[in-house]
């Protein structure tokens, strides 16, 4: 066992949504603590799999629409055919739709219910077997704020992620005594593509700013140290917990 309980040599993570934004950070972050890393997307992942070698780690990409059923298997068959086996998955692919409520469609529901909760099930189910095989593993699911809050104009993603924080809790007690932690991170206000919206609105955006404690929006790199902890040797008994990186928000 490594001396640094936060080293990941050795070690290959699995992180679904990894092409920018969130996952590209936390690929980074993985592969900068010592993980080789298999970079998931709908869409091309070179730009990150290329930071993840230049820090001299192996990377590879697998391109999946994970909101089709089979794709969460695919994608962890294909993470172990490429690098071998996976020791670490990061469910970070997400959507969000805003409505308001009473406008807000079947479509839009389904669509984002599927994405960040029914999948996110299915890639812990398809990782969760080859862990329990092999008899150890990570598993971090990406949950948010309003897993806690209701949020405004987003009752599906609220939802989902609601149920992000009791799957986790669910898995983490099935899987605990088998050798595989199971936790979430619960990012606060990030800069990224899924809250362009809500920069872009003066009023929402400083109405936000001036509950954060820390006095800043996040940044994706500001989940590096908690993807690492929960992906390592020195989480290894912390179990369904659902970290808050926020920077302060949850506590004002």
């Amino acid at each position: 066992m490594p001396t640094n309980p936060f080293d990941l040599s050795g070690q290959v993570a699995l992180v679904t949504g990894g092409s920018r934004g969130l996952g590209a950070a936390m690929s980074i972050a993985l592969a900068q603590a010592g993980a080789d890393v298999v970079v998931h997307g709908i869409e091309p992942t070179d730009a990150t799999e290329a930071a993840v070698t230049a820090i001299g780690r192996r990377a590879a990409g697998v391109i999946a629409d994970i909101s089709e059923k089979g794709a969460a298997q695919h994608v962890v068959d294909e993470a172990v055919r490429l690098l071998g086996k996976v020791d670490i998955v990061v469910n970070n692919a997400g959507l969000i739709r805003r409505t308001p409520a009473a406008q807000h469609s079947d479509e839009d529901w389904d669509a984002v219910v599927n994405i960040n909760l029914s999948a996110v099930f299915r890639m812990c189910r398809a990782a969760g077997n080859h862990m329990l095989e092999r008899g150890s593993g990570r598993i971090v699911n990406i949950a948010s704020l309003l897993a806690f809050q209701g949020g405004i104009n987003v009752p599906g993603y609220s939802a989902a992620k609601g149920g992000v924080a009791q799957l986790t809790k669910a898995l983490a007690n099935e899987w605990a005594s088998k050798g595989i932690t199971v936790n979430a991170i619960a990012p606060g206000y990030m800069s990224t593509d899924n809250t362009a919206a809500l920069r872009a609105d003066t009023a929402r955006y400083n109405q936000i700013l001036e509950r954060i404690p820390a006095g800043r929006w996040g940044q994706p790199e500001d989940l590096g140290g908690a993807v690492v902890f929960l992906a390592s040797n020195a989480s290894a008994y912390v179990n369904g917990h659902v970290l808050v990186v926020d920077g302060g928000w949850m506590a004002r």
